[in-house]
């Protein structure tokens, strides 16, 4: 008959650290996704704060090194727009400072080249020959990315 309680494994409080070293130095986390792979782990709180603290300690995890990466790297790499950006990041537990300073990470110019060459981009691949209905499909397409609405229905306008 198997055991109807299985043993569960328990990680010391330095296996978790140094596993957790490793998870930050690989890519930058924020201390909601750290948190979440040590409860993963078991840990009980007071050494999931232990922890924490030696990774901001020793600057393994940095909140504001990271809201500027995924800043950078959702607008160059997924061409996401401000909006979505601050929601993913207060979705994160980001504060509104450091989320203030991510945005400062893109370049206006680059920002609304992003926007008309996204938007150029999108409006060929949409075949509907109703006016009304092209203008609504590349809007929604747009704002779903998270760009400006005052933006996106110039960019529409211009285009369509």
């Amino acid at each position: 008959m198997p055991n109807p309680f299985p043993q569960r494994s328990f990680v010391s409080v330095t296996e978790a650290t140094k596993k957790m070293e490793h998870y930050c130095a690989y890519q930058e986390r924020c201390h909601q996704e750290v948190v979440e792979k040590l409860k993963g782990m078991n840990m009980i709180p007071e050494a999931i704060d232990k922890i924490v603290g030696h990774l901001i300690q020793e600057n393994y995890l940095n909140e504001e090194r990271f809201a500027k990466s995924y800043a950078r790297g959702k607008f160059n790499i997924k061409k996401w727009g401000r909006n979505r950006i601050v929601r993913e990041l207060k979705f994160r537990q980001i504060s509104a400072f450091n989320i203030k300073s991510a945005l400062k990470e893109i370049n206006d110019g680059d920002y609304l080249d992003t926007l008309d060459e996204l938007a150029q981009k999108r409006l060929d691949q949409i075949k509907e020959t109703n006016i009304q209905k092209r203008k609504k499909k590349l809007a929604d397409y747009l704002l779903y990315r998270g760009w400006e609405s005052h933006l996106v229905f110039d960019k529409v306008n211009e285009l369509v």
